[in-house]
């Protein structure tokens, strides 16, 4: 049975920084491309960032391309997604998401039950 548990959201003020970290656990971490998305009250679950299996490659949504960094650690089944200079349009619930190497939610096989971002003015 695949399970992706995230943490690290939480409360910060806009210009802040958060680090999200997901341990999917049940088949092989480095098989699979990684990814991170997220949905916002009333609207629609949208890509944020994608890694390879490999690590070597990466795609991000332009919203979020040089304030966002995705990595993962093979070494301790983990991927991370570094958050910098966060906007209130960040806030979200963040899914962290196992599949292909996609920039779109239906790309993705497992979830995770996602971890809420909240960026105050």
């Amino acid at each position: 049975q695949v399970q992706l548990v995230e943490s690290g959201g939480g409360l910060v003020q806009v210009g802040g920084s958060l680090r999200l970290s997901c341990a999917p656990s049940g088949r092989t971490f480095s098989r699979y491309s990684m990814g991170w998305l997220r949905q916002a009250p009333g609207k629609e679950r949208e890509f944020v960032a994608t890694i390879n299996w490999t690590g070597r490659s990466t795609i991000y949504a332009d919203s979020v391309k040089g304030r966002f960094t995705i990595s993962r650690d093979t070494a301790k089944n983990t991927v991370y997604l570094q958050m910098n200079s966060l906007k209130a349009e960040d806030t979200a619930v963040y899914y962290c998401a196992q599949g292909d190497y996609s920039d779109r939610p239906g790309g993705y096989d497992y979830w995770g039950q996602g971890t809420q971002v909240t960026v105050s003015s």
